[in-house]
């Protein structure tokens, strides 16, 4: 037997039966098998050395800034990861499977976070970044070959948000981790920028959670260990449900939607909007890997293919490019 052989086989052992067994996993197309690593840890390694994955560094979370120590998609895909590992051990799930997922998951997101999701919905009618992630690793990665990723991992990036639950119980883990991070770690950052204080938290949270982003990802992590255990699902108690959604509520009045940064939420609007119509009139302007697949995806799709996978950075630049004049300093001697 060879090392992957090995570590199927420990699976069956170790795990519990409701995981998700590496040996079982599917592939679109049927590969030569690695003789070290198993389906999933494949499908991780695959993401996590995809371009998509690498422009995670350079799109928002949240706060558009130069400070390094903000979340940005990256580092909060890294986190989802962490905390979505913890939990699949603790319940002796795949943490290979759920590791793949967590770190796929965001890899077709927008630049501007969650406005340049909104934006290019409003533009085509209908956008989701949970949808797009997959559209990257099925079709837009490695120059249109794809990523050939499992079944059960692309299931994961589809399903970690929306109504319809992951198939796997280390989907569904991605799917609560996700939340988990996103509310500690943007709290996190908000309290770094000052448009959150400590004693801003309501009540219910600060008392069940404390007010410390390690401790409140450890408090939900192990409700969710605790009420998830030999119950066959993924599950969270009644109370950390009503204490979750409490902290949601509170993360989108205060910061998603606070017009506090209602002007960076226009100038990235702006951006996405101007951008999509001028390629829209200019086709001819993309790449040629893009132009190559007009036959196949149609303009429009292409377009929001291109757009999509920007960075921040580069969306800007692209945007000085093609709108902004160039201006130059003359100066006049004289004596």
């Amino acid at each position: 037997m060879n090392v992957r052989e090995i570590t199927e086989e420990l699976e069956y052992k170790i795990l519990s039966p409701d995981a998700a067994k590496s040996r079982e996993a599917i592939r679109k197309t049927n590969e030569v098998l690695c003789p070290f690593r198993t389906a999933y840890q494949r499908d991780r390694d695959r993401i996590l050395h995809s371009k998509s994955f690498r422009r995670l560094k350079h799109k928002t979370q949240v706060y558009i800034t130069s400070d390094d120590h903000y979340r940005t998609r990256l580092t909060h895909s890294l986190e989802v990861s962490q905390i979505s590992r913890t939990i699949a051990r603790g319940l002796r799930l795949n943490e290979d499977l759920t590791e793949a997922i967590a770190l796929g998951h965001d890899v077709g997101h927008t630049p501007f976070s969650h406005v340049g999701e909104e934006t290019m919905a409003d533009l085509i009618g209908h956008f989701s970044h949970n949808e797009q992630s997959l559209r990257m690793v099925e079709y837009l990665e490695k120059n249109g070959k794809g990523l050939n990723l499992t079944v059960a991992v692309k299931d994961g990036i589809l399903n970690h948000t929306g109504k319809t639950l992951p198939k796997t119980l280390e989907g569904k883990i991605v799917k609560t981790a996700d939340r988990i991070a996103y509310l500690c770690h943007d709290y996190d950052d908000s309290l770094r920028s000052g448009l959150l204080s400590k004693n801003d938290l309501p009540s219910l949270v600060k008392k069940s959670l404390g007010d410390v982003p390690s401790s409140m990802i450890t408090g939900m992590v192990c409700d969710m260990i605790l009420s998830s255990s030999n119950k066959h699902d993924i599950l969270l108690s009644e109370h950390m449900t009503e204490v979750m959604n409490s902290f949601r509520n509170f993360m989108f009045e205060k910061i998603y939607h606070s017009k506090i940064l209602a002007k960076e939420r226009y100038q990235s609007r702006f951006i996405i909007e101007q951008l999509f119509h001028y390629y829209m009139k200019h086709f001819d302007k993309l790449p040629t890997e893009f132009l190559i697949k007009e036959d196949a995806w149609g303009k429009q799709q292409i377009v929001v293919d291109y757009i999509a996978g920007l960075t921040d950075s580069y969306a800007v630049a692209k945007f000085n490019e093609i709108f902004v004049p160039p201006v130059w300093n003359q100066w006049i001697k004289t004596d």
